[in-house]
């Protein structure tokens, strides 16, 4: 019996391995056979843009399998395929007129949406109309629509403009109920990144400082919209929004029209009889006129992989260790990514695009070092800053010959922080004790059991100063200052754009287009402004999610409070998020919490099960 159950096993055992064979070949056959499709033919009409998602510098992979389960994870849209897309409908008589369906946008952060507000101006420039639509306008959603011919409101609608600001969640009540110590090292008056778990408010210090921040974004801000639509009440309806909608019966719709911050209020059948009048009409298409899908507008118009001789690099989302998968800035990815551009190409200049709060200490230096390589061969390194480039971001721009930044982008935050959670607490709740024996006094230590000891703590601290004076250092030697004049404006201080010209963290003020003629302009180009990304391959997995995924139409209704609420849960889940980076991160690390309300928050199933964890440990 046992010899014929041995052979059983294997029999299942080959079974399985023929099974697994055959899903691998059938995913690939499935793969070659999508991703060699023609694109869709593109003919006359709307360019509609429905942006059901957030605008995102670099957009993360999904899991393939959670979109073939029918996830509902918020799509994060290409910045620079939209940008390019809209750039590209300015000049192409297919092109009739732009629409945007804002009911369901997530935003995108000020600097991302000034860049995608230019384009909407430059077509509008070019004679073409720009229409926007939405049920609920937010501080986000109406950057973006400032910038249309045509703002349309649903009658049910509202538009809450409220500007920069609002609650952080702060951890050390749950923490001291769940019995954990965070045992906190720091350097810089302003770090308040370590706030949320050594108090319930905000510190006098980051309060000042959150409060100067918020105030330069809010005029950044009402500078855009102003520019984009003078005619706007923006300030009086801001300062006195309920004032406004009660002299207008309660009528919130009738209420942003009088304050001319929309021109036209209705339904949605009537907005697309519009775009029909424009676009032309299409009795087959959902909306009955001639609409021209994004998706397919940038597989026909947006080169994939444009050949020049000014390299991009891309810095995106939370710096790690090691590598990591598109929206997550691997050390170790993005400088192999740099390196292999440097053997392979023929590169004349680099623009470092960043959009990150910072993270590990050694993937911020290892990308940096990679970066110095290619100064070291005399090839001219541009940074530019997207909606956020602090802390480690910032570490990362230090090699660079000159810096460009927007006016909105959050940057600074030069500080170093650290956390050990212990859990002493925790196990004197359950009744659990920990001892043992020592052969040195860092024997075990770090001890989480029962806490750090006084020698550990001292250590670690040291090495958060240490880190902090060569952070100093390094920030010195880029802006030509002492380590004491940069201590003056470091601290952990965030800084928006405008102040960090003025201080010298940053040099000029521009987007892409402007980081890439100030390259040109370095490496002695002339007129050249040909580019080559160096960008990592998607995975496998994130080919395979892409191929399932379809750009979804969303003629359906939404409630207007109901979408700010989920602008709320949104918030909340994106600080639940934060604070679980940071705990389960290094325990060294240049990151900035600050920075949090720059873009929004990518929250992954882990995040909300790290607090369901932590609710039923309470129970």
């Amino acid at each position: 019996m046992r010899f014929v159950r041995g052979v059983w096993h294997v029999l299942v055992g080959i079974k399985d391995g023929l099974v697994l064979l055959f899903m691998l070949l059938f995913f690939g056959l499935l793969y070659a056979l999508l991703s060699a499709r023609p694109a869709p033919a593109v003919r006359d009409g709307v360019l509609m843009l429905d942006l059901n998602g957030t605008i995102a510098e670099q957009p993360a992979e999904v899991d393939p399998f959670s979109t073939l389960g029918g996830g509902s994870a918020p799509r994060e849209y290409s910045l620079r395929y939209l940008r390019s897309a809209l750039l590209a409908a300015r000049d192409d008589s297919r092109v009739k007129a732009v629409a945007l369906d804002l009911d369901r946008f997530g935003g995108g952060g000020q600097a991302a949406l000034n860049e995608v507000g230019d384009a909407l101006s430059a077509v509008r420039r070019s004679g073409k109309p720009v229409l926007a639509y939405a049920t609920a306008y937010t501080d986000d959603s109406y950057q973006l629509a400032a910038h249309a011919s045509e703002v349309w409101l649903n009658p049910l609608g509202t538009v809450a403009l409220a500007g920069p600001g609002g609650n952080n969640l702060y951890f050390k009540g749950l923490l001291d109920k769940l019995g954990v110590t965070a045992n906190v090292y720091r350097v810089g008056t302003y770090k308040s990144a370590v706030e949320p778990f050594t108090r319930t408010d905000m510190s006098p210090e980051a309060r000042q400082n959150a409060q100067e921040l918020a105030s330069n974004l809010l005029e950044t801000w009402r500078d855009d919209v102003r520019t984009a639509r003078p005619q706007a009440q923006v300030d009086p309806y801001l300062a006195n929004t309920a004032g406004i909608v009660a002299a207008s019966g309660g009528d919130f719709a009738a209420a942003a029209q009088r304050a001319r911050l929309i021109d036209k209020v209705g339904e949605r059948h009537q907005f697309e009889a519009r775009l029909a009048a424009l676009g032309g009409e299409d009795k087959a298409a959902r909306g009955g006129f001639s609409r021209i899908r994004l998706d397919s507008y940038v597989a026909d118009k947006v080169p994939t992989n444009p050949s020049g001789p000014i390299g991009i690099v891309t810095v995106a989302g939370n710096i790690v260790d090691g590598k990591a998968p598109l929206g997550t800035a691997g050390g170790d990815s993005i400088a192999e990514t740099i390196e292999k551009g440097l053997r392979t190409r023929e590169l004349k200049a680099l623009v470092v695009r960043i959009d990150s709060p910072g993270g590990s200490v050694t993937g911020s230096e290892r990308i940096r070092q990679a970066l110095l390589q290619a100064k070291a061969k005399n090839i001219p390194i541009v940074a530019s800053m997207g909606n956020v480039a602090a802390s480690g971001g910032y570490w990362v721009a230090t090699a660079a010959n000159h810096v460009v930044a927007e006016p909105s982008t959050i940057t600074g935050s030069i500080g170093v922080f650290g956390i050990l959670p212990s859990f002493q607490g925790s196990l004197e709740k359950l009744g659990i004790g920990a001892d043992g024996v020592k052969t040195t006094p860092l024997s075990g230590e770090p001890d989480l059991l029962r806490g750090p000891s006084p020698q550990a703590s001292q250590l670690v601290q040291m090495g958060i100063e240490s880190i902090y004076r060569r952070f100093l250092g390094i920030v010195a030697q880029a802006r030509g200052k002492t380590p004491q004049q940069v201590d003056q404006i470091a601290q952990g201080r965030v800084w928006a754009g405008g102040p960090a010209r003025q201080l010298g963290l940053v040099d000029s003020f521009g987007g892409m287009d402007e980081a890439i003629a100030k390259a040109a302009e370095l490496a002695k180009l002339g007129d050249e402004r040909g580019v080559t990304y160096l960008e990592r391959s998607k995975s496998w997995r994130g080919e395979l999610a892409s191929l399932f995924s379809d750009e979804e139409d969303s003629a359906d209704e939404a409630d207007a409070f109901a979408g700010l609420a989920a602008r709320d849960r949104a918030q909340l889940l994106g600080g639940l998020a934060d604070a679980r980076a940071v705990l389960i991160g290094p325990t060294v690390q240049v990151r900035c919490l600050e920075c949090g309300s720059a873009t929004p928050a990518r929250i992954g199933a882990a995040d909300v099960g790290w607090l369901d964890a932590a609710l039923k440990l309470l129970r």
